[in-house]
């Protein structure tokens, strides 16, 4: 019983540490699901294409901030996310 105890205790450290189980392969090379599918909602969310570049971002988030500005009727949920979309696709332009 104490065996298993510290085989499961080994493997979640070995999460904690490595990011993966053990069983796991390691990852993949590339982008992973989670960035493709965030870029694709940040491209969405601004109304940009997946080529855009710096200015028609920052143009992008000064129109959607304008439409959902709590002072226009909109939300601060809506201001954050506009901003953290801006945030993640500058984030990934300057990364190239």
């Amino acid at each position: 019983m104490k065996l298993l105890w510290l085989i499961a205790l080994g493997c979640i450290a070995w999460r904690l540490i490595k990011g993966r189980w053990p069983w796991q392969s390691k990852p993949l090379p590339g982008p992973s699901f989670a960035d493709v599918h965030a870029g694709a909602h940040a491209r969405a969310l601004l109304g940009v294409g997946e080529g855009a570049d710096r200015r028609e971002i920052l143009d992008a988030h000064r129109r959607v901030i304008a439409e959902v500005h709590p002072d226009r009727g909109g939300t601060n949920e809506k201001v954050h996310e506009a901003n953290a979309a801006r945030d993640f696709l500058l984030d990934k332009l300057d990364g190239k």
